[in-house]
């Protein structure tokens, strides 16, 4: 037993009774012959890449079913016979899945090998001012605070006057 997709294209002008009556005939082609019908989505009316038989518009059908080869064969047939079916593709996805489990727990693996996330390193700014601004985050170009105050130096006259200012 094999996974399988097929969509296939109703022509526009049908009725959603034709429509409903054309994917229970699907189904039961698929369950008569041992398979199971696991996805059915109606996508609507839109607008085709091409002309098909004049039609510049299709109601979309997607079905999934399980089945074995013999049953694909004889659901295509009766699509080909069907006047209302304009196209129709019918793609395997079993080793699709597979590829995709696999790849899944690949990662899943790859996940528990990593090490842990250690706690966050304080910045280096943060550092820099001692911690003093726990989970204060500064902001870029102000003004850091000093950490200690300079030693007292004699506060008489700075070292270079400016031009033109009387000297003692």
């Amino acid at each position: 037993m094999r996974i399988y997709e097929n969509l296939f294209i109703v022509k526009p002008d049908a009725t959603e009774e034709e429509v409903d009556s054309l994917v229970e005939q699907m189904s039961k082609t698929v369950t008569a012959t041992g398979g199971t019908v696991d996805k059915v989505e109606k996508w609507g009316k839109r607008r085709l890449a091409y002309r098909v038989e004049k039609n510049r518009e299709g109601q979309y059908v997607l079905l999934q079913f399980t089945a074995e080869a013999a049953t694909v064969h004889e659901f295509e047939r009766r699509l080909r016979v069907q006047d209302s079916v304009i196209k129709y593709l019918t793609v395997r996805i079993d080793e699709t899945l597979k590829r995709v489990e696999k790849r899944k727990k690949q990662r899943e693996k790859r996940a528990h090998r990593r090490p842990q996330a250690a706690a966050p390193q304080p910045s280096l700014a943060q550092q820099m001012l001692g911690g003093a601004a726990e989970g204060a985050h500064a902001m870029p170009g102000a003004p850091v605070p000093a950490a200690a105050p300079a030693a007292a130096t004699p506060a008489a006259a700075p070292a270079h006057p400016a031009p033109g200012a009387p000297t003692e």
